[in-house]
């Protein structure tokens, strides 16, 4: 029936333990789907395409990602599944599977342990304070990771294919360590890599309606014409004559400007309605630093900073004031600027700050010149990833955008023996809290749900959990011989910000599930 505002959805609705129970059967679908992928020895998933045609594989993501189920409660159970996997991913690159075992773990050890005999809230205290204590204790315990250990992250994070995961490690030891590494499509079958000069910026886009890619939350613009001010941008006119340029040359636009609300507003209108391709970021740095970075980078990508406090009218913004660069990538990170080819002003430049550096000694100003020699200095190293069915691409592209995330992961806060392992020993350590009631009850259900990726990747290469118990850290199980090793010594390991990303998603996702009482959903047409 119509109704004014247009026709409404019929809505069904389901509440306390039916709607709950729903709701953890999609989980348990979704998890025993994802999590036979799990480790070293995960078994295989076929899926059918929308075109009934069958697709092989062992990536988690991509087997959580083609399940929709025709129980609408049991699919927002999936969705708030997918939901934490994603959250994992855009964090730290890696550990969807994991993040969703251990949420599947936690509401059955909650049945279990008949959590509902206790105050909810006492519960999740409870799991909160010893997650708390589980991070402390693997922060603790983590560590720095080198270039001997690229190839074990990538690897693993790469679904255990050693040729790929060797090539992504190649690819940050070519950037170096001022560099950063991207992901192309390539040409061809074949996969390689390509290392140019570029520049990464830690300001990123000012509006998610600059998304060119929304799952990945990506804005990437090719071949864009960049402009660059000093001086803030009031209204759209003042740029209009460079934005009336890029539109008639069929050229995106990349703009390191501050802009106010109503430019601002007007781009990402006009952005969303496909007139203009654009992404706007802050310049980087403040003050006189500010003007030093833009002027060095305007040099890379043959622009010309724009500046009031230096005699420009903010009148006269023309086309003969910008630049250009191969590829412009804006992540939740930052930016990375691709440019080919370094310019002969750019590597006298270079030149000079590094003859300044050696005669500078005070500690503000050294830092200031390391800065734009990283700037100037930096390569991209490009991974063109390859295949012969557009699907294996896709889900080729997906393992490598994991591993370059999770390298960058391990990169930034280190390196835990992996496996499983070190969750698992962590629910060994008895931390004698003085608690009762709901609150232990909640520790209880963690403490047990932490062995669930370890015993799963057991079970999945045909070895009895049993036999295994972890008795000091870094101790784990290779489960490719079932021998009990060193983990890091094996280079079985697992980017910190990994591990405590799904940790703290799966929690996230188990307590809301736990906690609800009342479903809606759509109802469906018989």
């Amino acid at each position: 029936m119509a109704q004014f505002g247009g026709p409404k959805l019929v809505k069904a609705l389901h509440f306390d333990n039916s709607a709950k129970a729903k709701l953890t059967d999609g989980i348990n679908k979704i998890a025993n789907a994802v999590g036979s992928t799990l480790g070293p020895s995960g078994r295989t998933v076929v899926i059918e395409d929308d075109f009934g045609n069958p697709h092989v594989t062992k990536d988690g993501v991509t087997v959580a990602n083609s399940i929709m189920l025709q129980n609408p409660v049991e699919n927002l159970g999936v969705a708030m599944m997918k939901q934490a996997a994603q959250q994992t991913a855009n964090i730290a690159g890696d550990g969807t599977t994991t993040s969703i075992v251990l949420a599947q773990a936690i509401i059955d050890c909650y049945k279990r342990k008949d959590g509902e005999s206790f105050s909810f809230r006492d519960i999740k205290s409870g799991i909160e304070k010893y997650k708390n204590l589980v991070i402390q204790e693997l922060e603790s315990k983590a560590v720095k990771i080198d270039n001997d250990r690229l190839d074990d992250v990538s690897t693993i994070s790469a679904n255990n294919d050693p040729i790929l995961g060797k090539l992504i490690a190649d690819a940050f030891r070519k950037a170096g360590d001022n560099g950063i590494v991207a992901m192309e499509t390539s040409p061809s079958s074949e996969t390689y890599i390509d290392t140019v000069e570029g520049t990464k910026l830690n300001s990123t886009y000012k509006s998610h309606h600059f998304y060119t890619n929304k799952e990945k939350e990506l804005s990437e613009l090719d071949k864009p014409l960049v402009f660059i001010s000093a001086t803030d941008i009031p209204n759209v006119r003042k740029i209009q004559d460079i934005l009336e340029f890029a539109i008639k040359s069929n050229r995106s636009i990349l703009l390191i400007a501050p802009l106010e609300s109503q430019p601002l507003t007007a781009l990402a209108m006009n952005m969303v309605k496909g007139n203009i391709k654009v992404n706007v970021i802050d310049p980087p740095s403040f003050g006189l630093k500010r003007k030093d970075i833009l002027e060095d980078l305007a040099l890379l990508v043959g622009a010309k900073v724009f500046d009031e406090s230096l005699g420009d009218s903010i009148d006269s913004i023309a086309p003969d004031l910008l630049g250009e660069a191969d590829k412009a990538i804006s992540d939740k990170d930052g930016t990375v600027l691709v440019i080919k080819e370094k310019s002969k002003e750019a590597q006298e430049r270079i030149e000079y700050l590094k003859t300044a550096l050696e005669k500078e000694n005070h500690h503000v100003l050294v830092k200031h010149l390391n800065d734009r020699l990283a700037l100037l200095c930096g390569g991209v190293s490009i991974i063109y990833v390859g295949a012969d069915t557009d699907v294996e691409l896709k889900e080729k592209q997906d393992r490598v955008d994991d591993a370059i995330h999770a390298v960058k992961a391990a990169r930034k806060e280190g390196i835990l023996p992996g496996g499983g392992s070190s969750l698992a020993y962590a629910a060994t350590i008895d931390w004698k809290l003085d608690l009762n009631g709901g609150e232990l009850a909640g520790i209880e259900i963690l403490e047990e749900a932490l062995s669930a990726p370890f015993t799963k990747i057991l079970i999945n290469a045909g070895l009895n959990p049993k036999d295994y118990s972890l008795k000091k850290w870094g101790e784990g199980v290779d489960v490719t011989c079932g021998d009990r090793k060193n983990m890091i010594k094996q280079g079985i390991i697992d980017p910190l910000l990994v591990t405590k990303s799904a940790l703290n998603n799966a929690i996230s996702v188990a307590t809301t599930i736990l906690s609800t009482d009342c479903v809606i959903s759509n109802v469906r047409e018989e």
